[in-house]
């Protein structure tokens, strides 16, 4: 058995772990001390929030701060964070914290499921994933905490800003308020929202570029071009959303702003957005597809790929070559970003397509939200999820877990060949 596991692609190892952790969730949540006194769960309902919060998404079908118990909220925190850092990075922790060494096959696993550039260095990178991880996330949850204590006894204040601060760096828009209420009654509390945005923002650039902007403290001429990308396509989304939320939605300018960063794979939301016209609609269903960041805790086609693909239709219309910050785009980058986002689109068409014949008393633009979100990994919903029946919900699941190991992942499942021993004659054909 380990013989074969040996053998198989760091893709396949890292998809079976993340599907391993999502049914062991499931059956923990099930436990009797995960769920509060006189409260039924369903199965379905359990391997829903056990998906949601390892594919780091958020979506809901129980309410968490009503369905589970302190231990059982302490679970799906432990998931999330498993979710966030990887499945593998955990493993490797594990191991690192008991005095072995990772050996080559766990290096390549984490270089494959990090998005870094080569194996060099890989165990250090890890530790200072974690480290960063932990700073960020004690530092959110003291922070939080100040907000949280005016309405929660301590213990529970703190319990929440501990849950909220993992949940917000990991980008998964889970919340243990209850009543299915979110961050509605905090919409006007400054701290806490700037401390959110905070969180989500730095847990979406991704671990690369965090490093980087702290050691080399902010100076935007040092910086590699994979991170100007990472901070100036996701200050732009950011900008932009802002402004066109605002434009579209009755939302103050923090509500707008807000939103527009959390749309970027986090979840959360200080208003409810089954009230949301189809315009702020549709501008949350773009911010959701494009999604985070490279090696980051965040989903969609990321912001590396959109900017790719845009640097390609401008190349192909202009005639110049692919190139930004005085720096040329690799030769396959617009191949790969066209190929990514092609088959997101085919994910999120298709899992809509099937929800609407399955549920067709929604509305279009509520389902394709809802697709859309699942796949991005956000959690954003107009309030259709706790009404979704059985099949949709597997459906989501499924999209859910496809848009965590990102769609060319799961393409790459099926590869079993090595390379083509047949070449034929090029022909032509006839585009645009």
């Amino acid at each position: 058995m380990l013989q074969r596991l040996k053998k198989q692609s760091p893709a396949r190892i890292i998809a079976g772990g993340f599907a391993l952790v999502i049914l062991l969730g499931s059956l923990l949540l099930m436990l009797p001390c995960s769920i509060r006194e006189g409260v039924q769960l369903r199965y379905i309902d359990a391997l829903y929030t056990s998906t949601s919060a390892v594919c780091v998404t958020g979506l809901i079908a129980v309410d968490a701060g009503d369905t589970f118990t302190p231990l059982g909220q302490g679970i799906l925190a432990g998931l999330i964070q498993i979710g966030g850092l990887g499945v593998t990075s955990i493993g490797a922790g594990v191991i690192l914290l008991m005095g072995k060494r990772v050996n080559l096959k766990g290096r390549n696993l984490i270089k494959e499921s990090m998005n870094l550039d080569s194996g060099k260095g890989t165990i250090k990178f890890l530790k200072s994933v974690f480290l960063t991880t932990l700073a960020f996330e004690l530092t959110g949850a003291a922070l939080s905490f100040l907000v949280f204590i005016r309405d929660y006894p301590p213990l529970r204040a703190l319990g929440i800003s501990l849950f909220h601060s993992v949940a917000a760096f990991n980008n998964s828009g889970f919340d243990i308020l209850g009543n299915y209420q979110n961050l509605i009654p905090y919409r006007d509390s400054v701290l806490l929202n700037l401390v959110t945005c905070g969180l989500i923002f730095f847990g979406g650039i991704g671990f690369l570029a965090i490093r980087e902007v702290i050691q080399k403290r902010f100076r935007w001429k040092t910086f590699s071009m994979h991170t100007r990308v990472v901070l100036s396509v996701s200050g732009v989304l950011i900008l932009v959303g802002t402004l066109l939320l605002k434009l579209t939605e009755e939302v103050s300018w923090l509500g707008a702003f807000f939103h527009s960063v959390s749309a970027r794979t986090a979840g959360f939301s200080t208003y409810s957005l089954g009230e949301f016209t189809n315009a702020g609609l549709l501008v949350l269903i773009i911010l959701m597809f494009i999604g985070a960041s490279p090696g980051s805790t965040g989903g969609g086609i990321k912001t590396g790929t959109f900017f790719a693909l845009l640097q390609g239709i401008k190349s192909a219309a202009t005639n110049h070559s692919e190139k930004a910050f005085r720096y040329a785009l690799p030769p396959d980058s617009f191949r790969k970003a066209a190929v990514i986002t092609l088959l997101a689109v085919t994910v999120v068409l298709t899992g809509s397509f099937c929800m609407v014949v399955m549920e067709p008393q929604l509305d279009f633009i509520d389902v394709l939200f809802e697709v859309t979100s699942a796949f991005g990994t956000v959690g954003l919903s107009t309030g259709i999820t706790t009404g979704l029946c059985d099949g949709s919900k597997l459906l989501s699941i499924l999209i859910m877990y496809i848009g965590r190991l990102g769609p060319l992942t799961v393409a790459s499942l099926w590869h079993f060949t090595n390379g083509e021993r047949i070449s034929y004659p090029e022909g032509n054909i006839a585009i645009g």
